[in-house]
């Protein structure tokens, strides 16, 4: 069994900025398109950023300039640096996968439990 673990959430101010992280870990020897999303209350889910396996990205218009999304394929991780955090971006953040391999299986649509964010103003 295969699992995304999210770290890095949290409380912080307007302005302010905050790093999410999610590994992979089991026995995995491949691993797709990484990123993330978010699910504001009372929202549906939307994706945030995404980072190819070679590397490219591309994100959500309104985080555009603030967030940077990266991988690291050796550790199986990815990474969204959030700088100049807006009270619209509090949610729920899950890292997602669209292709993981682990063991004998290849799942799509590989999701996190999800880690919270929530900006003041």
């Amino acid at each position: 069994q295969a699992r995304l673990v999210e770290s890095g959430g949290g409380l912080v101010q307007a302005g302010g900025s905050l790093r999410l992280s999610c590994t992979a870990s089991g026995s995995i020897y491949s691993i797709g398109a990484m990123g993330w999303y978010r699910q504001a209350p009372g929202k549906q889910r939307e994706s945030v950023a995404m980072t190819s396996t070679r590397g490219s990205t591309n994100y959500a218009d309104s985080v555009k300039g603030r967030f940077t999304v990266s991988r690291d394929n050796a550790k199986n991780a990815v990474y969204l640096q959030m700088n100049s955090l807006k009270p619209e971006d509090t949610g729920v953040y899950y890292c997602y996968v669209d292709t993981l391999c682990y063991g004998s299986v290849c799942t799509n649509d590989y999701w996190g439990q999800g880690t919270q964010v929530t900006v003041s103003s």
